[in-house]
C-alpha cells in the first residue's frame, strides 16, 4: 500500500494556500491554481503545512492521487513545469509568434497551433519547441497535442518528439 498520502505537503515561503471544504487555491509567484476536491478528501491548513487526508478508511487511494495533485500545484506556483520538444525531419521547422505556434511539417499547409490559456511557448531554435507554465497537466496535455500533429516515424525518426524521447527503429524493406 502506498503511503503518498501520509506526507504533508510544505508551503514556501511567498506561497498562499486557501483550503475549502470542497476546493483547495494555491496562489504563488508564477500564478494561481485552483482545484475541486473529490468528496472522500479532506485538506487541513496546520503552521504553513497541508496535510490530506481521506473521509473515511477505504479512501487512501484517492487522498493519494490529490496530494500528488496539490504538490504538483505547489510547485507550479513557485518553479513552474518546463515541456521541451525536437523537431527532426528536412524542413520541418516550428515558429513562435506570442500565443500562437507555427509549425511547418510537410504538409500542403502550415499547421498553427493556439496555445491553451497559462502556456507559455518559445523557440530557441527552429526545430526546439519550449512549453512553460504553472499547470503541470495544461503543459503536458499542450506538449501531446503539438506532438499529435507529426509524431516520430519508425523507418527515418522524422516528426515532433518529446526531449530525450528513444524512438524505436525498424529496418528497410530487404530484397
Amino acid at each position: 500500500m502506498s503511503r503518498v498520502a501520509k506526507n504533508p505537503i510544505s508551503l514556501p515561503t511567498g506561497v498562499e494556500a486557501k483550503v475549502a471544504p470542497t476546493a483547495v487555491s494555491v496562489k504563488g509567484p508564477k500564478g494561481e491554481l485552483s482545484l475541486d476536491l473529490h468528496p472522500d478528501v479532506k485538506v487541513e491548513q496546520l503552521d504553513g503545512v497541508l496535510k490530506v487526508a481521506p473521509h473515511s478508511n477505504d479512501s487512501w487511494a484517492m487522498a493519494g492521487t490529490f496530494r500528488a495533485l496539490i504538490s504538483n500545484m505547489v510547485s507550479g506556483v513557485t518553479d513552474g513545469f518546463e515541456r521541451k520538444l525536437e523537431i527532426v525531419g528536412v524542413g520541418y521547422r516550428a515558429q513562435a509568434q506570442g500565443q500562437k505556434l507555427n509549425l511547418s511539417l510537410g504538409f500542403s499547409h502550415p499547421v498553427v497551433y493556439q496555445m491553451p490559456d497559462g502556456v507559455a511557448v518559445e523557440t530557441p531554435t527552429q526545430t526546439e519547441i519550449v512549453l512553460k507554465g504553472a499547470d503541470k497537466q495544461r503543459v503536458g496535455q499542450a506538449a501531446a497535442e503539438i506532438r499529435a500533429f507529426r509524431p516520430p516515424e519508425p523507418y527515418k525518426g522524422k516528426g515532433i518528439r518529446y526531449a530525450g524521447e528513444y524512438v524505436v527503429r525498424k529496418q528497410a524493406k530487404k530484397k
